[in-house]
């Protein structure tokens, strides 16, 4: 209770901000609102512009409010800014200052950073730091030298203050969230203070720049044998909680006019880009969950090159299943089959109808496929996508939010591109692919490899635990014949152990077998 005015208060300044920057302005003609209802906003935000805070007047008025409010809004600005399709070109325009091209801090507050962080060696290691060429929300880069190779790198530093200004901005959000479900139960189902919590575990890995360069490391190994994807080499010894230091990359920003000009052919690097993000998350497990246009360059031949791995995405082989089942039924356009996966996974809950819910995953698809980017208002497809959530009593699944958003964004950045793709065309080959890799005989195949493994691994144990199971089954039947009473294990309990006595014993024969075999 004690942090409640102070929550209160800063959602008063937030109003504040937005309306003393020209950003309530801004977002009010994008979205078209007149009249009364626009006059009865202004109203109530105008007497209290004066508590808001100023915000850089070089920054559009929609950056400028939610670079002055914290990291978190910007964050949260970052996602919209990849969405012009939702948020409209003037708004979508503005937030994408919020990628790369924020206000730095001063250089000299970053070689202070360094030189407390690396400790004596730093400057022995980095030479030659410039000015920064890139600010983002919660750090900077500066071009260096790496003096034992002489070899040009991207130095990382966060900005000074930045973990305690995100405390503050996500316990806001935390109230908001609890705030939302007291007054509005319908919202309950979207899980608000579990998707806050999600976000914030999310952004704390990349306050702590040791688990991006360990993300980076990770993602480069799983990327060697991917064509024309290039991830940097991470310099450990220039690395710390506060600074990270990258191997330098030289590419096309990833911009229709920048890339018609440098010669790429911009239908096929907006494919490609929605097919690395699938290769990532069906074929690993592990994916870039921050593909924003300021986080990749374009090199030479087309190659992507990835930066930015603060935001790092990882689902489990189940969930890479049912996605991939999923994507894979709206491909071939048979919704009962998405209907089916969406049950068989949990999704909707199993006192629903599959039927219904089918017809309202054909109402969805249908009018989109075969169509580009530019006919579809995704605006409206995601409206209609929460209607059918709520309709069927869909919660969110705080595991799926990074999966979904990264897809979200990907459309949107290759929907920037080039305005012609289709998302499902382009997905069709990886997701085929993944199929047949994982569904088919093969895979079978594989988990019977794996099974035996296992059964190698415990099969010394399995013998004397097949023992231990047949005794207590008799020592349970033993006491229900004397009368034990409630205290002895019913019916069922007796045959679950005479069959995992079996089970045991059967595993251990096999085991057995492979090890005479």
């Amino acid at each position: 209770m004690i942090r409640v005015p102070f929550h209160l208060w800063r959602l008063l300044r937030t109003g504040a901000t937005f309306e003393r920057t020209g950003a309530m302005a801004a977002i009010l003609d994008a979205l078209e609102i007149r009249g009364w209802r626009r006059l009865a906003i202004r109203a109530f935000a105008w007497p209290f512009r004066l508590f808001g805070r100023p915000g850089n007047r070089d920054l559009p008025p929609l950056p400028r409010a939610l670079q002055a409010m914290g990291p978190a809004y910007v964050k949260f600005g970052q996602v919209l800014s990849t969405r012009p399709d939702v948020t409209g070109d003037e708004l979508g325009g503005q937030l994408r200052f919020l990628q790369d091209r924020l206000t730095p801090f001063p250089t000299a507050e970053a070689r202070k950073v360094i030189a407390a962080e690396l400790g004596p060696q730093a400057w022995e290691l980095i030479g030659d730091l410039g000015e920064p060429v890139a600010a983002a929300s919660i750090a900077q880069v500066h071009p260096a030298v790496w003096k034992p190779t002489g070899r040009k790198v991207a130095v990382k530093v966060l900005r000074p203050m930045v973990r305690r200004q995100f405390r503050a901005d996500i316990g806001t959000f935390h109230f908001i969230a609890r705030l939302v479900e007291r007054i509005v139960p319908g919202a309950r189902r979207l899980r608000p203070t579990a998707v806050v919590r999600h976000f914030e575990g999310v952004v704390n890995i990349e306050l702590d720049l040791r688990l991006e360069a360990a993300a980076a490391s990770e993602y480069r190994d799983n990327a060697r044998e991917d064509g024309k994807l290039l991830v940097p080499e991470v310099y450990w010894a220039g690395t710390s909680r506060r600074v990270l230091t990258l191997e330098w990359f030289d590419g096309v920003a990833l911009e229709p006019e920048a890339l018609e000009a440098a010669g790429h052919d911009l239908p096929e690097i907006a494919a490609r880009l929605i097919r690395t993000f699938l290769r990532h998350a069906l074929r690993d497990g592990y994916f870039h969950a921050d593909m924003h246009q300021g986080n990749i360059r374009v090199g030479a031949g087309g190659a992507l090159m990835m930066m930015d791995f603060g935001i790092m995405g990882r689902i489990d082989p189940i969930t890479r299943r049912h996605y991939a089942e999923i994507l894979y039924a709206f491909i071939t356009r048979d919704y009962r089959r998405c209907a089916e996966v969406h049950f068989e996974a949990g999704y909707v809950p199993p006192d629903r109808d599959v039927e219904a819910f089918a017809q309202s995953l054909r109402a969805i698809a249908e009018p989109i496929h075969g169509q580009d980017v530019s006919s579809i208002s995704m605006a409206r497809v995601m409206g209609y996508l929460l209607e059918t959530s709520e309709r069927f009593g869909m919660e969110t699944r705080t595991e799926l939010i990074l999966l979904q958003r990264t897809m979200m964004v990907v459309e949107g950045v290759a929907s920037s591109i080039d305005p012609h793709t289709n998302i499902w065309e382009a997905s069709r080959p990886v997701v085929e692919g993944w199929i047949r890799e994982n569904l088919g005989p093969a895979q079978i195949a594989r988990d019977l490899a794996r099974t035996a493994k296992v059964l190698t691994r415990l099969g010394p144990r399995l013998p004397g635990l097949a023992e231990e199971l047949v005794l207590l089954a008799e020592e349970a039947r033993t006491r229900r014949r004397q009368g034990a009473g409630d205290a002895a294990p019913d019916g069922a309990l007796r045959r679950w152990l005479w069959a995992a006595a079996g089970l045991a014993a059967g595993a251990g024969l096999a085991w057995l077998a492979m090890q005479l075999g």
